[in-house]
């Protein structure tokens, strides 16, 4: 698949859900074009991955992509939100500490907590709220702290998706695929259907296709100004 992710997109994030996932895939996918690597552990698997702290805190140095990290207060993970905000809070100090990194940010269920954990700590980056499915008001105060989102097909197959997505500002917004995880026609959604959103994403904001497609890419130019995708 990594040969067909290099034809197909001109830049490719993979996150990661643990410090020695990163750095296992970091080496598989070692001199393939377009295709980066974030540092990350999931709230999900925070519990069995907390004794990877240090080191993600560590790696966070030679990270400039950081994600996927943030909170999840769902009914199966609250129970973990605890240790969750230990990890969060430890690798969002360390970005503060390091300048500042681009970081992809889980925040089902609690929303709240994760606007309020970036307020205080304005240095720590630049958030990009992965999939996010809190209130309107929550994302408002989001983009007053300078946050950005990214929108993946299957969020914008609900209502609450795309009614937030048109709240959302055209330049502040990247296509994600979240695959393997999210599907379609039971087929995990693949790399390159991230760019699917384009269309989705003009009939909700009364743009044309290629309207928005040219918007992604200038956003991706404007958040990373030092990545090639022409």
């Amino acid at each position: 698949m990594l040969s067909e992710v290099e034809k197909r997109n001109r830049f490719t994030l993979a996150v990661t859900t643990s410090p020695r996932a990163f750095l296992a895939t970091s080496r598989v996918f070692a001199g393939r074009r377009g295709i980066h690597v974030g540092l990350g552990l999931h709230p999900e698997v925070a519990l069995a991955k907390v004794a990877e702290l240090d080191q993600l805190v560590a790696l966070v140095r030679q990270a400039p992509l950081v994600g996927e990290i943030g909170l999840d207060g769902s009914p199966r993970f609250r129970s973990s939100l605890p240790t969750q905000r230990r990890i969060f809070e430890a690798v969002l100090d360390e970005c503060q500490a390091q300048g500042g990194r681009i970081i992809s940010i889980h925040s089902r269920g609690a929303e709240a907590e994760v606007i309020a954990a970036l307020a205080h700590r304005p240095g720590a980056g630049t958030p990009v709220l992965h999939w996010f499915s809190g209130s309107q008001s929550e994302l408002q105060t989001a983009l007053k702290l300078g946050a950005w989102f990214s929108v993946g097909p299957a969020m914008l197959r609900a209502a609450k998706g795309r009614n937030l997505a048109a709240l959302m500002p055209p330049h502040r917004v990247l296509p994600e695929s979240d695959g393997p995880f999210t599907q379609t026609q039971g087929a995990p959604l693949m790399p390159w259907q991230a760019w699917d959103v384009c269309k989705e994403l003009a009939a909700v904001w009364g743009f044309t296709e290629q309207e928005v497609q040219q918007q992604m890419r200038q956003n991706l130019r404007t958040l990373l100004p030092h990545v090639s995708i022409d």
